[in-house]
C-alpha cells in the first residue's frame, strides 16, 4: 500500500503575475463598465432610494401614531384656526391694496383734471400760449376811417362766437381786462400802439367765427362802410405766442383754510 500523499489536481498557484492581471481586470471594469454592470448599479441605487424613503415615511407616520383621537381632533382644530387667520390676513391685505390703488387712481384723476383746468384758464386769461384751428383777419384802412368802435365791435362779435384766444398784430393778447384807447392813425391796446393794417389771429371754430363777421351790420359790413377792407382766412392751426402777466389783487386775499 502506497501512503505517498497525492498533490491536488488543477490547484492554482498564486504568482505575482496573476495578481497583477486580476488587478488590471478590476480597474478596466471600473473604467469601462459593461451594460449589465451599469444596469445593476442603477437598480441598486433605486433600491437604496426606496428604502430611505420608506424609512423616512415610517418615521413621519410615527409622529402621530401614539396620539389619541382627542389629541388629533385638537390638532386639527388648531390647523383650521391657523388657516382661517391666514385667510383673514390675505383678505385684509387685498382690501388694503385695493384701497391704495383706488386712492392713487383718484389722485391721478384729480391731478389730471386740475392740470387741464389750469391750462384752460391760462389760455382764457392769456397767461399761456395757445394754438388750434381758427381764422386770420386782415383789416386795411387806406383812408384812416376805421374807428376804435369798429375794432371793439369786432372783438365782441368774436367772443360771442366762441373765440378762445385773440391776438392783434402778433404783439398784443386780448383778454377780458384788455383796454382799448383811440390814438392818431391807430389804436392803443393795453398800452401798446398798433396801426393798420390790423392782423387779428383768433382761435375757435373757423366756420362759426367767419360767418359771425360776415352778416349784414356786422364787423365786415361796418369796416367796408368806413372805406376799409376785411379779408378772413380759415386756418387749421393758428399759433398765438404773446401772453399777459397775471395781476396781483390789491384788496382780496385767500380765505382761512383755503
Amino acid at each position: 500500500m502506497n501512503d505517498t500523499p497525492r498533490a491536488p489536481l488543477d490547484e492554482p498557484h498564486a504568482t505575482p503575475g496573476h495578481a497583477l492581471r486580476s488587478r488590471a481586470k478590476l480597474m478596466e471594469a471600473l473604467r469601462k463598465p459593461s451594460r449589465s454592470q451599469l444596469a445593476g448599479a442603477v437598480l441598486l441605487g433605486l433600491l437604496g432610494f426606496a428604502m430611505v424613503t420608506q424609512v423616512n415615511s415610517n418615521r413621519q407616520d410615527d409622529t402621530y401614531a401614539g396620539l389619541r383621537s382627542s389629541d388629533l381632533v385638537q390638532l386639527l382644530n388648531g390647523l383650521n384656526a391657523e388657516a382661517r387667520r391666514a385667510d383673514k390676513e390675505i383678505a385684509d391685505l387685498e382690501q388694503t391694496r385695493s384701497q391704495l390703488s383706488d386712492s392713487t387712481q383718484r389722485r391721478q384723476a384729480a391731478l389730471k383734471r386740475a392740470t387741464e383746468e389750469s391750462t384752460t384758464l391760462g389760455i382764457l386769461a392769456g397767461t399761456l400760449p395757445a394754438q388750434g384751428p381758427g381764422i386770420r383777419i386782415e383789416v386795411t384802412d387806406p383812408k384812416d376811417k376805421v374807428t376804435l368802435n369798429n375794432l371793439l365791435d369786432g372783438v365782441e362779435e368774436l367772443r360771442a362766437a366762441g373765440a378762445e384766444a385773440i391776438e392783434f398784430n402778433n404783439d398784443v393778447r386780448v383778454v377780458a381786462q384788455t383796454s382799448f384807447e383811440d390814438a392818431e392813425r391807430g389804436v392803443v391796446v393795453d398800452g401798446r400802439r398798433i396801426s393798420a393794417p390790423y392782423v387779428i389771429d383768433v382761435i375757435g371754430n373757423p366756420d362759426t367765427l367767419a360767418t359771425t363777421l360776415d352778416f349784414i351790420g356786422g364787423f365786415s359790413f361796418d369796416v367796408k362802410a368806413s372805406d376799409g377792407n376785411v379779408k378772413v382766412k380759415k386756418l387749421d392751426n393758428v399759433k398765438i405766442t404773446t401772453v399777459t402777466k397775471p395781476g396781483s389783487p390789491d384788496f382780496a386775499s385767500s380765505a382761512d383754510g383755503q
